[in-house]
């Protein structure tokens, strides 16, 4: 909430991650604040929780206690290196966990590490934890018990490391880190041309065979003994780009962009974020909401998936306890004993 204020005031992140969220205030110090956080989860389907480690077990709702007093509850748990293991009570973050699981390591250019720039271990974790969540609900359906979920930040960057882990294991070292080219695959990634770059990827014999003869004009190198499989391409990969780049060097990248589409060869361009932001495809496909915010109308990206027939719910920023009062009389507070928790501090 407090990372920053680029959000007409508001966090970039918060707002990003709680549209469409109720908020409540409670101080689990207050042993009231207890009772109201038991009587949420006796109504509830899921709890979602991404604590300190042990910080759960701390306040009594730890899921095994949870599973026994709420057979049907589905508790869904979130960590930094998940259960058991030397690293189990370590804090966590994503930058920590790029690091932990060689995601650094694959990013950059020759010497120079880069971390990737969006939170990738935390999104990783929330989307198996969903995909756990959601199984888990569904076996519920005809069984009628809930499940303890669990993942975690390593767990979600170990299988996202996959092929360079086993590129590392099975073939003795590690791919080379290659900045906005892939490390393998060449030719694969952003090419100079006489004003700007151009990104391409060049994946398969039919692909090579037209970009030697339609995008670069040199349909001889399709037969030269240093390029005639993958393995060789990368192997002289310093020499296969750099006669790319001076193939390309004169050549405007409106030009360069023509010929990749007359060679059915995948493309895309380097976009600032500002650009991004203001893609064609975006705007096209009304990719782009306002939703209500303590500081106004903003403008939202639209979730990541559509369902036939339904529009995406795109509900409010919450203000900080926005809903306390709405959600305590859904749980059976009166008035009265409302006003007697703002006056303890609870909420």
């Amino acid at each position: 909430r407090r990372y920053d204020t680029a959000v007409k005031g508001l966090s970039s992140y918060f707002f990003w991650l709680n549209r469409g969220k109720r908020s409540l205030t409670l101080d689990m110090k207050r042993p009231v604040a207890t009772d109201i956080l038991e009587r949420l989860v006796a109504t509830s389907d899921v709890l979602v929780q991404n604590l300190g480690p042990g910080a759960i077990d701390r306040l009594g709702f730890s899921p095994g206690r949870l599973r026994h007093d709420y057979p049907a509850l589905v508790i869904t748990s979130i960590s930094g290196y998940g259960s058991g293991g030397p690293y189990e009570t370590r804090k966590a973050f994503d930058l920590l966990l790029q690091g932990e699981t060689g995601v650094i390591a694959t990013t950059g250019n020759g010497e120079d590490l880069a971390k990737l720039g969006i939170s990738v271990g935390d999104i990783g974790a929330a989307v198996y934890g969903t995909i756990g969540t959601l199984a888990a609900l569904y076996e519920r359906r005809a069984t009628g018990q809930g499940r303890i979920v669990e993942t975690s930040l390593f767990d979600a960057l170990s299988e996202w490391m996959g092929y360079p882990a086993y590129y590392t294991l099975y073939g003795g070292e590690p791919p080379a880190r290659a900045g906005v080219r892939h490390a393998t695959v060449v030719p694969y990634g952003s090419y100079r041309c006489a004003d700007g770059a151009v990104l391409l990827a060049v994946q398969t014999e039919v692909q090579w065979k037209a970009f030697c003869q339609t995008v670069c004009l040199h349909p001889e190198w399709e037969a030269d003994d240093r390029f005639t499989s993958p393995a060789l391409r990368r192997a002289n990969r310093d020499v296969l780009e750099r006669m790319i780049e001076e193939s390309l060097a004169a050549v405007p990248r409106e030009e360069v962009v023509r010929r990749l589409v007359a060679a059915d060869i995948p493309f895309g361009s380097v976009n600032e974020v500002a650009e991004f932001v203001e893609h064609p495809q975006l705007t096209a496909r009304n990719r782009w909401r306002d939703v209500d915010s303590p500081a106004g109308p903003l403008a939202a990206i639209v979730p990541p998936f559509d369902l036939e027939g339904m529009s995406p719910r795109m509900g409010a920023i919450p203000d900080v306890g926005d809903h306390t009062e709405e959600i305590l009389s859904d749980l059976g507070y009166d008035k009265e004993e409302i006003a007697s928790l703002y006056e303890q501090g609870a909420v």
